[in-house]
């Protein structure tokens, strides 16, 4: 189906990019009984979305002749949760609306705040950002939204997640109540719905997923290997799988840069984005995998949303996502506008079940396979060279010429060699490591064993009786981290119970803590919205062997107020000199 008649000028826009029929989310927004009216959509990454609220809000902002009508206040206002997210909808604005006049402004952190206050003054029909900037050029009165005659709520449900509520319900406040409204979100849960029934008036309810269906153009696959060596998996699967680029995604920015590391020295063209990297650099570092300068792009969640790379074929779990919806905005980074996409789990024996439950919660079904060895590895090298072009295509005459002169002064096997040495020579090696055969019941020591007959002995005052899963928390013994006041900072964090905390192991920069498996997804996907000042909160291993940390005393009491991020530890890191409580 054709795109039903539109603005002339956003019409040719859309030719120009090869756009011939729209998407299920573009159709709907289009449809007759969407115009006029706020939208409510569900509709999954990679959809289209931006194009769709792009023509959607059209009527708003362009005249008759399809040109954008003249304004010193923005028109429109877009707010994404994420910077990437932003950006990358202003550059999809911005070809959309290229021939209309429009101007766009985005606001973002990372960026030179004086130059969009610049932006601003001089007048623009549409500006993009995140909360946390728009609210303060607001406070700043350099954004004056007065004018606003559509809002556009890019990600809901991630910007509620992120705890941008107060920010989204100041900026909307602050437009006119007359304004169109669209809400785009994966999933519309009970505050997605809170946020629609205060801010729009009458909307039309889209759903182009279908019941959260999965991506259906992303396969999934689920590889199992021993924790040291899951980053030489990693290689074997890059090297497997024929992409021109490929993502992949770690839950630190430690382990960003030591996944890079190993990538670059294995002979991967690769650039890294984490938090820590200022906006000019994860610009740079998307450019270079965009033009083909790098192949892969290792990353944390903060990439999982707003990053459409065409070529990216390929996405890798180098650690298992905290909830169903990261694994899905993760994977959605390939797959995209009817591309089809790969995206491969890599885990460890331990966490099998833990990644079936995350596969199950999140509707994926996954192939579970070995990790590909380098015999498999170069039977696949040996199909892509006898099917690359190059054998096929037609010589030059000076490339004839050499070729003639080559076949005459030496012999096919000759040739056939130097063809062969010369393509692997510019492959990364694969990487020897053991091949584990999903299925397969995993080694266990009497160790481990005596652990599972004993789930969370310590701390048996609050125990649930169940087996548990560990998480690792971003303060320890330096920080003068105690359990008095470290189990209600657990359970305002993690949105669990007392009784859900099994044991709790204190390292001198780190705390191993113990979650029960049945409230342990709800944990995750709580701990990864906290406030990064205060606790970091990730996924851990269960702690064994001579360097495990020692079991907390239960309810032991500390000295000193709670830690809070920059504050010094006591002693220079010394051991505390509080007395120890008497033995009960």
């Amino acid at each position: 189906m054709p795109f039903p008649d539109t603005v002339s000028t956003l019409a040719h826009a859309l030719a120009e990019r090869g756009y011939e029929e729209p998407t299920a989310v573009q159709a709907a927004v289009l449809a007759d009984d969407a115009q006029g009216r706020d939208l409510l959509v569900s509709a999954r990454t990679g959809s289209g979305k931006t194009v769709a609220f792009g023509l959607a809000m059209a009527s708003e902002l362009l005249d008759e002749h399809g040109k954008a009508l003249p304004t010193q206040l923005p028109l429109a206002i877009v707010i994404a949760p994420t910077r990437e997210l932003a950006l990358q909808v202003k550059t999809e604005l911005s070809w959309l609306y290229a021939g209309t006049g429009a101007k766009i402004v985005s606001c973002v952190g990372g960026m030179e705040p004086r130059r969009e206050a610049r932006a601003l003054s001089m007048g623009c029909h549409i500006v993009v950002g995140t909360p946390g900037r728009l609210c303060d050029h607001l406070a700043r009165k350099n954004l004056n939204l007065s004018g606003v005659k559509v809002a556009v709520l890019d990600e809901a449900d991630e910007m509620l997640d992120l705890g941008f509520r107060e920010e989204l319900e100041t900026l909307l406040d602050a437009t006119p109540t007359e304004r169109r409204t669209f809400l785009f979100s994966a999933t519309i849960a009970r505050e997605i719905a809170r946020l629609a029934k205060r801010y729009q008036r009458d909307a039309l309810r889209i759903d182009t997923i279908g019941d959260n269906a999965p991506h259906a153009d992303i396969e999934y696959r689920a590889v199992i290997a021993d924790q040291s060596e899951m980053i030489g998996a990693i290689i074997n699967v890059l090297r497997f799988v024929e992409s021109p680029c490929a993502m992949v995604f770690c839950h630190t920015r430690e382990g960003v840069r030591q996944m890079q590391a190993a990538l670059l020295q294995n002979g991967f063209s690769s650039v890294a984005i984490s938090g820590d990297l200022g906006q000019n650099e994860r610009s740079r570092a998307l450019e270079s995998l965009r033009n083909g300068q790098a192949r892969v792009c290792v990353a944390t969640d903060v990439a999982a949303r707003g990053i459409d790379v065409p070529t990216l074929g390929l996405v890798i779990h180098a650690s298992l996502p905290s909830n169903p919806a990261t694994l899905l905005h993760r994977s959605g980074r390939t797959g995209r506008a009817g591309r089809k996409g790969l995206c491969v789990l890599v885990t460890t024996p331990a966490r099998r079940r833990q990644a079936d439950r995350l596969l199950h919660a999140a509707g994926v079904a996954a192939t579970w396979m070995p990790v590909p060895s380098p015999d498999a590895i170069r039977e696949a090298d040996a199909e892509r060279l006898l099917a690359d072009e190059a054998l096929s295509r037609e010589p030059t005459a000076e490339q004839l010429q050499l070729a003639e002169r080559l076949v005459a002064e030496r012999t096919p096997t000759q040739l056939a060699t130097a063809l062969v040495t010369l393509w692997q020579n510019g492959l990364p090696k694969p990487v020897s490591v053991r091949v584990i055969t999903p299925g397969a019941p995993s080694p266990r020591t009497p160790r481990d064993a005596a652990q599972r007959e004993r789930p969370m002995r310590e701390r048996s005052d609050h125990n649930t009786g169940e087996s548990g899963e560990w998480f690792k928390l971003s303060v320890g013994r330096n920080d003068k981290a105690d359990p008095k006041w470290l189990v209600p900072v657990i359970c305002r964090l993690g949105g669990v119970t007392k009784k859900d905390i099994g044991a709790i192991r204190i390292a001198p920069a780190y705390t191993l803590v113990e979650i029960a498996s049945s409230k342990a997804t709800r944990f995750a996907e709580c701990a990864s919205a906290a406030d990064a000042d205060e606790i970091t909160i990730t996924p851990a291993a269960a702690p064994s062997g001579n360097d495990a940390p020692p079991p907390a005393r239960g309810r032991t009491p500390g000295s000193g107020k709670p830690w809070k991020r920059g504050a010094k530890p006591a002693g220079n890191g010394a051991r505390s000199s509080r007395k120890k409580p008497p033995r009960s």
